[in-house]
C-alpha cells in the first residue's frame, strides 16, 4: 500500500520537472544563413516537440562567403591567376624559340651545302674553261659567263650567311628555350607553394621581358649583332636596380642559415668567379669573335676575286689559275666557319659568361641584403650555388678557402670556381 500511494506522487513531481527545463524559444537570428532546401528551420526542443522559424525570400548569403573567403584570400587568388597566365606566355614562348631554333639549324646546313655546291661548280667550269683555252666561240664564253655568274651568286649568299649567323641563332634559340623552361619551372613552383605575392607577379614579368630582349626572335632590325667590338656576356635577366629591396640599416638578430663565416666564404667564391671563370671565358670569347670575323670576310672576299678572275679566263695560265685557287679556299673557308659553326661557339662563350655573371650578382646581391629574414635560407642559397658550379658543399667551402691562403700570398689561385663548364 505503501509503494502504490507514493506513484503518483512520483509521476507528478517527474512531470514537474519536464514542464521546467523546458526551453525557451530562441531570439530572433540576427545573421543571415545560407539558402536552405525548405522554407522552415527545424529546431528541436527535448521535450519533444518542434519549433520552426520561417525564413525570408530574400536571405543573402554573400556575407557568409565572404567570411569564408577573406580579401587577403581574393587577392592571393588574383596573384595566381595572373601568375598562370604568364605561365601560358611562356609555354608559349617555349615553342616559339624550339622551332624556330629548329627552322634556323636548318639554314645553317642548307645554306652551306649551298654554297659550297655553287662555288665548287663554278671553280669546275672555271678548270673546263682553262682547259680548252684553245678552242675560242661560244662554249668559252659560256663557260665563262657561267662560273663567273655562280661565283657571284655565291658571294652574295656568303655574305648574308655570314651577316646573320645561322649556327649562332640556332644556338640563341636553344638557349632562350632552356631559359624560358627554366623560369617555367619557376613559376609552377611559386603557384605550387602558394600565397604569391605582388613582387613574385612583377619578377616574373620582368624576367619574362628581359628574355625576349636578350634573345629576340626577328631577324630585321632586333636581331643581335653578330661582330660587336668586343666580347660581353650575354645578359637575360632583370637589372639589380629594378629588383633591389630597400636595405635596414640594422641587421635583425635572426640569422636565418647564415653566419659571418657562409658570408666570408661567398665573397671568396666571386673572387674567383671574376679573376678566373669571368675573365677566361672573355679571352675565349675574343678569340672566337676574332676567328668569326676573319671568316666571314675571306669567304666572300676568295669568291668575289674568283668571280673576277673567272672573267679572265682564257688570257693566260695564271689567268687560270686565280679562279680555280680562289674558289677552292673560299668553299674550304665557308665549310670551315659554317660547318664548324664558329658563330655557335662565340654565342656559347657568351652564355657561358652571362651564367657566371649572373651567379656573382645573385652573391653579390644577396650579401648586401643586410637583414637575413629576408634572404633565402642560407645553407639552402649555399647548396645551390656549389651545385650551379658542379661542385659539393664540401668542396665549395674548400675553394674559398684556398682561395682566402692564395689572397694572404698575394697570389691567384689556380683553380676554377666551375666544374660544370
Amino acid at each position: 500500500m505503501a509503494s502504490l500511494q507514493t506513484t503518483p506522487l512520483l509521476s507528478s513531481s517527474l512531470t514537474k520537472i519536464n514542464a521546467s527545463i523546458r526551453i525557451p524559444n530562441p531570439p530572433p537570428l540576427s545573421r543571415s544563413l545560407p539558402k536552405l532546401p525548405s522554407k522552415t528551420l527545424r529546431i528541436d526542443q527535448l521535450n519533444g516537440s518542434t519549433h520552426t522559424i520561417p525564413l525570408e525570400n530574400n536571405v543573402v548569403t554573400t556575407h557568409i562567403y565572404q567570411d569564408l573567403f577573406s580579401p587577403t584570400d581574393k587577392s592571393s587568388h588574383n596573384l595566381t591567376l595572373q601568375l598562370y597566365a604568364i605561365l601560358e606566355q611562356v609555354s608559349d614562348r617555349i615553342e616559339m624559340h624550339k622551332n624556330i631554333g629548329e627552322q634556323r639549324n636548318n639554314w645553317n646546313t642548307l645554306l652551306l651545302n649551298s654554297v659550297n655546291m655553287i662555288t665548287l661548280s663554278a671553280t669546275a667550269m672555271a678548270g673546263v674553261a682553262a682547259a680548252t683555252t684553245g678552242d675560242t666561240g661560244a662554249p668559252l664564253l659560256a663557260l665563262k659567263l657561267s662560273s663567273t655568274l655562280l661565283f657571284s651568286a655565291a658571294t652574295g649568299m656568303s655574305l648574308i650567311m655570314n651577316k646573320i649567323q645561322p649556327s649562332q641563332l640556332a644556338e640563341e634559340q636553344r638557349n632562350a628555350t632552356r631559359l624560358f623552361k627554366e623560369l617555367h619551372t619557376q613559376i609552377q613552383t611559386l603557384i605550387t607553394i602558394g600565397n604569391p605575392t605582388e613582387k613574385d607577379v612583377k619578377s616574373s614579368i620582368e624576367k619574362v621581358l628581359a628574355l625576349d630582349k636578350a634573345y629576340p626572335l626577328p631577324l630585321l632590325g632586333a636581331m643581335l649583332d653578330k661582330f660587336p667590338q668586343k666580347y660581353e656576356p650575354a645578359v637575360w635577366w632583370p637589372s639589380s636596380q629594378s629588383q633591389r629591396k630597400s636595405r635596414t640599416q640594422e641587421r635583425k638578430r635572426s640569422k636565418n642559415g647564415w653566419s659571418e663565416d657562409l658570408e666570408k666564404e661567398l665573397r671568396e667564391v666571386i673572387e674567383v668567379i671574376r679573376k678566373k671563370d669571368s675573365e677566361d671565358y672573355e679571352r675565349l670569347g675574343n678569340i672566337a669573335l676574332k676567328v668569326s670575323k676573319s671568316l666571314a670576310i675571306a669567304g666572300p672576299l676568295l669568291s668575289g676575286i674568283a668571280a673576277v678572275g673567272s672573267s679572265f679566263v682564257g688570257n693566260g695560265s695564271l689567268a687560270a689559275l686565280v679562279p680555280l685557287m680562289a674558289g677552292s679556299l673560299a668553299s674550304a673557308v665557308n665549310a670551315f666557319e659554317h660547318g664548324g659553326q664558329v658563330g655557335m661557339v662565340f654565342e656559347m662563350y657568351r652564355n657561358c659568361g652571362g651564367f657566371f655573371t649572373l651567379l656573382e650578382e645573385t652573391i653579390r646581391d644577396t650579401l648586401e641584403e643586410t637583414d637575413t629574414e629576408k634572404r633565402e635560407n642560407g645553407e639552402v642559397f649555399e647548396m645551390k650555388v656549389a651545385m650551379k658550379l658542379g661542385r659539393s658543399v664540401s668542396g665549395l667551402r674548400r675553394l674559398a678557402s684556398k682561395s682566402a691562403s692564395c689572397a694572404m700570398e698575394g697570389i691567384v689561385v689556380d683553380e676554377f670556381a666551375s666544374k660544370l663548364f
